[in-house]
């Protein structure tokens, strides 16, 4: 008995690609200021000249994941990440080299909630989080009004009990 599932074919918000460059790069930025304190602390107080090396190794690995992470990634994940929800999944479906299938089958949905942080807040954007009893799946940066309609949907679909709709945007 096999079952043909269609495949995924919503995309997420071309905004994406800009949340995940803001923050990376504050994420970055942070851990470049705090190496740059580290060497500056190294040649001040004359540390032991290993130190110094290894704080330089660890500076090059951080400038190149940076701009693998601010120039590279948004881009890929905003193309490769597909959703698609109806009566009986959720799917979410993203990678290209390592490829990544969910199917959450809509009885096993325990709660489903929305998500914004500052960053996101400025591109109207929010996370949707689909729960059940063991895990819970995340599908990043969607359009304000579509996330909350999406919330409402997959509530009705799953039956999920009013309580169990949070709230969290509004808080």
């Amino acid at each position: 008995m096999y079952m043909t599932i269609k495949e995924p074919s919503e995309k997420i918000a071309n905004q994406a690609v800009q949340v995940w460059r803001i923050s990376n790069t504050i994420g970055h930025g942070i851990a470049i200021i705090v190496l740059g304190i580290l060497l500056y602390c190294s040649e001040h107080f004359h540390w032991y000249g290993w130190i110094q090396v290894t704080l330089y190794i660890i500076l090059g690995i951080i400038v190149l994941s940076a701009v693998y992470s601010i120039f590279i990634e948004p881009v890929f994940l905003q193309k490769t990440w597909r959703y698609e929800i109806d009566e009986d999944f959720v799917q979410m479906k993203n990678g290209k080299w390592n490829e990544s299938h969910t199917l959450v089958p809509m009885e096993k949905v325990e709660f489903v909630r929305t998500e914004q942080g500052p960053i996101m807040r400025k591109f109207d954007l929010f996370n949707l989080i689909i729960g059940t009893t063991t895990t819970q799946h995340t599908i990043p940066a969607i359009p304000a009004e579509k996330a909350k309609w999406l919330k409402v949907e997959i509530a009705q679909l799953a039956k999920v009990k009013e309580s169990d709709l949070s709230e969290r945007e509004e808080e």
